[in-house]
């Protein structure tokens, strides 16, 4: 980060996660929103199955003897009128030899319209703007200085907190470069929703680039450089490249020469790196999109990090993005009332890793391998990793594949935290699986039919590994092969063979017959209901579709409205809903009718 734009706030602080701190000890009167009064909403509640006036006033007295017994082993100091805590986090648990939280506890036990304690203390954080606090869409104080650390922390020129996940940055980031009506993008065809919705916002026109696959795993990667190359020739006035990086499965490569094809071109690569927030945080971690030259990249800070659900940052570099209509944008798709909560969980999360650095991610490592280690003792259940083999040969079996295949190996890093398993014996799917792994205490992130993802963190540890792993040996002696004197050892290769991918993965969607598509127009203009009909799954190839399909997770469309429905996707819908996925977006979540323009 440029030296002149480094925040002047020491990096083991957290300016937003300390105001907040100092509004819950100033115990001020509450005049402004939220309704819920610091909590005190529910407080009155507390015991109210007993004699009213008899547990208001023990509610009153208890809240005081909290006040003063959380008071012990406190450090409280006050620096230009703003209190500095430090000592004994007032987010833990309820203490079980704490006679005062066993007598909250029990209030509560008794009621069930008031929270938990742990909520109720939340509550006490809940601001809004108010002096003190800032405000996220004119930052000047404490959202300021927790972003400035933000951007020193993840090597950004400028970073920006966002609330709705990264879905806001995914929309911001397009609102930004479609700056006029039909502007073109060169969009990685698989993504999420998210960028999908930002296309129809901005009314543009998206050229779809095919992904990449590894013919052995049969997954969808990220286009190839060769494929980025042809679209910008063949599209000079583009306005972006826009592309995800790692994918749902922890996959990727090298952004670095598809970043320098881009500022070639004069055009800003944009990466939806929500998997990703972790990367070139450690040793053993991929690189990060910034490092490689990424433009404008945005990142789930909730999914890999420590952040509260919805948290997430975009960070940009460089100067092919104006920044000040990007803040227009962000104030465009962001809620102009802000969970503080939320914030504060970014500013922690930043401070951790900027505090602690790589050893952050020490014991989640360790988790990983433990597991790693013991997976090797159950032969059956085989790791999705880059094979030996050269990734860019031809498909196996002479089996069809998109023409986004053939070229630079496009899977050449595997994220360690995503641990991508499946059964090699054939008799359990990844939505089997899946299933087994959750009646065993374990819940995996996702499965398609092949996989299941399992995603540790630096918060794993290594009873969690053990854990997952004595659920496997317990899977693995009630679902026996039939055959027990198959070898259950297979290297990648002869998976790919004797087993050829079936491409159904909710991450792939690959129906172009050229590697880069003609501009597809995206537009907010609704289809009436009066010019579609709804028709049999199998009836509506050659039709239109009038309707998104996303089947989730990981919420990648495989039709979005006005693309021509191919047997081909018939097949995978299809296939998908046997095999249990669930679909976002269709009016009929079976899956056994399509809704589609009359007119083909």
């Amino acid at each position: 980060m440029n030296e002149n734009n480094k925040s002047k706030v020491g990096k083991e602080k957290a300016p937003i996660y300390e105001a907040l701190l100092a509004y819950r000890h100033s115990k001020q009167r509450s005049f402004h929103v939220p309704g819920h009064k610091n909590g005190q909403a529910y407080h009155r509640w507390i015991g109210h199955t007993k004699q009213d006036t008899v547990q208001e006033q023990k509610w009153t007295e208890t809240f005081a003897e909290k006040e003063r017994v959380t008071g012990t082993g406190q450090k409280r100091e006050h620096e230009q009128g703003e209190a500095v805590f430090a000592g004994v986090n007032p987010l833990n648990p309820v203490d079980e030899h704490n006679p005062v939280g066993r007598l909250y506890e029990a209030d509560c036990s008794q009621n069930s319209v008031v929270p938990v304690r742990a909520y109720l203390e939340m509550m006490e954080m809940d601001v809004t703007e108010i002096t003190g606090t800032d405000d996220l869409h004119h930052p000047e104080g404490v959202i300021r200085e927790a972003q400035e650390l933000a951007a020193d922390c993840f090597s950004a020129e400028e970073s920006f907190f966002l609330v709705g996940g990264s879905t806001a940055g995914n929309l911001s980031l397009l609102l930004t470069v479609c700056d006029e009506p039909e502007s073109i993008v060169l969009v990685q065809r698989n993504v999420h929703k998210s960028v999908i919705h930002g296309l129809m916002l901005g009314g543009a026109r998206a050229v779809f680039l095919e992904p990449w696959v590894d013919p052995v795993s049969g997954l969808a990667v990220m286009p190839s450089v060769e494929t980025v190359q042809a679209a910008v020739q063949k599209y000079p006035e583009a306005k972006g490249v826009f592309v995800t990086l790692p994918n749902y499965y922890g996959m990727g490569a090298d952004l670095t020469p598809i970043a320098e094809v881009c500022h070639d071109a004069g055009m800003p690569l944009l990466v939806d790196e929500a998997h990703g927030a972790h990367y070139g945080q450690h040793s053993e971690l991929p690189a990060s999109a910034l490092s490689c030259g990424a433009d404008g990249v945005v990142q789930s800070t909730h999914k890999m990090l420590t952040a509260f659900t919805m948290g997430a940052m975009l960070h940009v570099q460089g100067p092919r993005l104006d920044r000040s209509l990007l803040r227009q944008r962000l104030a465009m798709v962001q809620s102009s009332s802000p969970s503080y909560p939320v914030m504060a969980s970014l500013d922690l999360s930043r401070r951790l890793l900027h505090v602690h650095g790589a050893e952050a991610f020490t014991a989640g490592l360790a988790a990983v391998k433990a597991f790693k280690r013991g997976l090797a003792e159950l032969p059956r259940f085989q790791l999705l990793q880059p094979a030996d083999v050269p990734l860019q040969q031809g498909p196996p079996c002479g089996r069809e594949v998109p023409a986004a295949m053939l070229g630079r190996a496009g899977y050449t890093a595997q994220d360690p935290f995503k641990v991508v398993i499946y059964d090699d014996t054939g008799v359990l799917s990844g939505y089997g699986l899946k299933q087994q792994l959750e009646a065993c205490g374990c819940v995996p992130e996702m499965s398609d039919e092949r996989n299941v993802v399992l995603l540790f963190s630096l918060g794993s540890t290594l009873q969690d590994a053990e854990q997952l792993l004595e659920a496997l040996r317990h899977i693995h002696e009630d679902n026996m092969p039939p055959e027990h004197s198959l070898p259950l050892i297979r290297s990648a290769q002869s998976v790919a063979e004797n087993n050829p991918p079936k491409y159904v993965s909710t991450w792939n969607i690959k129906e172009q017959n050229n590697a880069v598509s003609d501009p597809v127009v995206f537009s907010l203009q609704p289809i009436k209901e009066t010019d579609t009909i709804e028709l049999p799954i199998e009836d509506s190839s050659g039709y239109r579709s009038a309707e998104m399909v996303i089947p989730y997770p990981p919420g990648i469309p495989l039709l979005y409205p006005g693309e021509r429905i191919s047997t081909k996707v018939i097949a995978r819908i299809r296939t998908l809903g046997e095999e249990g996925a669930k679909f976002h977006g269709i009016s009929d979540h079976t899956a056994r009718t399509l809704k589609v323009m009359k007119q083909r």
